[in-house]
């Protein structure tokens, strides 16, 4: 950034770091599809530019955004949220310890289990919200990450960042944070202590349902990012130009759709809290919920766009409340501008560790009472004697 860059957060994403065209004035980012770029007579790469799976001057605006508002050294993006998780864990060697949250998303929770144990990680769960278990499960030495999701998916549980990266760095870890629900106008993991921090781009970041994306940020330039990086030019798990320009223009509404999304995220569930078909809402925002108070000391301005209810009466009126919704979507993904829904123990499968009363909201742009109104009528009709 220079000196005559602007620094509120708000401004770097609206305004894609001041972003102005030297030769056309143009206020856009344009795409450059390009995948190599021509040598000097000296064989010489003066230009910075080589080939388009390590350097492509689309990537620059969203990374250099992201970058600027995580308060981060430099951003790799990647072609999913799920290439970006993997490329930390690929950047290790083979008998390393690292641990894990045991509720997290579904997919990467079964990659590490899977793949990344047969490689020969040794891979350990562990209740994050709780600091003590993980000052028991890190072994000094021997632990190389420690992976957190905050708030986690779909129960929202809440870690202690600032906790977590000082027992982290006590034993010679890392902390690498997945943030993708938080996003940077909540949370900023890397001033709380975070090595890395981790975003499915495809959710918030980008915003639209419309992209696939992955972005790590780290909060130095080490050896170990070296590694990662290598990791991503040399597996090829890269955006591709559309893409990263995608990504680009959606952070330009960042800060206004979160906003928008919390605000109405913690209206519904204050609503919800006292709805008569729902025995409990897993909202961050709520006084009640277990991790309130480390959610309103490290989340700034509000408390993200997502929440799961649990309905009192089990798995299938739940599954029905999902059948009977008109606005919101029964789809997979969150963070976009539309409201999804999502039996989340169906999708994960009989092996999941989700209750089966338990349906995910993702909360999008739509008018609160709208999205209030026909979720209640949904929630009653599932839950009406049958005549």
């Amino acid at each position: 950034m220079t000196a005559d860059t602007p620094h509120r957060p708000e401004t770097i994403a609206a305004g894609a770091l001041g972003y102005e065209d030297a030769g056309s004035g143009a206020i856009i980012p344009p795409i450059q599809p390009s995948t190599t770029y021509v040598r000097d007579p000296d064989n010489a790469y003066r230009r910075g530019r080589v080939y388009a799976r390590a350097d492509n001057p689309t990537f620059d605006p969203a990374a250099q955004t992201i970058t600027a508002l995580e308060g981060g050294a430099d951003t790799l993006l990647f072609a999913s949220g799920m290439a970006a998780a993997t490329a930390v864990f690929q950047a290790l060697d083979p008998g390393d310890h690292v641990l894990m949250p045991e509720i997290m998303y579904w997919s990467f929770r079964n990659w590490l289990h899977g793949p990344a144990a047969r490689w020969g990680l040794r891979v350990q769960g562990v209740d994050m919200s709780d600091t003590d278990a993980v000052r028991a499960a890190i072994r000094p030495g021997e632990t190389k990450i420690v992976w957190v999701e905050t708030p986690a998916n779909p129960l929202w549980s809440v870690t202690d960042l600032a906790a977590v990266a000082e027992i982290a760095h006590a034993a010679g870890a890392r902390l690498a944070v997945d943030s993708t629900v938080a996003t940077p106008v909540h949370t900023r993991p890397l001033s709380l202590g975070a090595d890395i921090v981790m975003h499915a781009a495809t959710k918030y970041l980008n915003g639209h349902s419309d992209v696939v994306a992955g972005t790590l940020t780290a909060a130095v330039k080490d050896e170990f990012w070296s590694r990662v990086k290598a990791v991503q030019t040399q597996q090829g798990g890269i955006l591709g130009s559309f893409e990263a320009w995608l990504l680009q223009r959606g952070l330009r509404t960042l800060f206004a759709r979160v906003r928008w999304q919390s605000a109405a995220a913690l209206d519904l569930a204050e609503r919800l809290s006292a709805h008569p078909a729902v025995a409990a809402v897993l909202y961050p925002g709520l006084p009640g919920f277990p991790g309130h108070g480390v959610a309103a000391k490290q989340m700034q301005g509000g408390f993200g766009g997502m929440l799961s209810i649990r309905v009192k009466a089990g798995t299938e009126a739940a599954i029905a409340t999902a059948a009977n919704v008109r606005i919101w979507r029964r789809a997979t993904s969150l963070g976009g501008v539309e409201s999804l829904i999502e039996h989340r123990s169906s999708v994960e499968g009989p092996t999941s560790p989700i209750p089966g009363d338990l349906l995910r909201l993702s909360v999008g742009l739509e008018a609160v009472d709208d999205l209030y109104d026909d979720l209640d009528a949904a929630l009653r009709a599932a839950t009406a004697p049958a005549s």
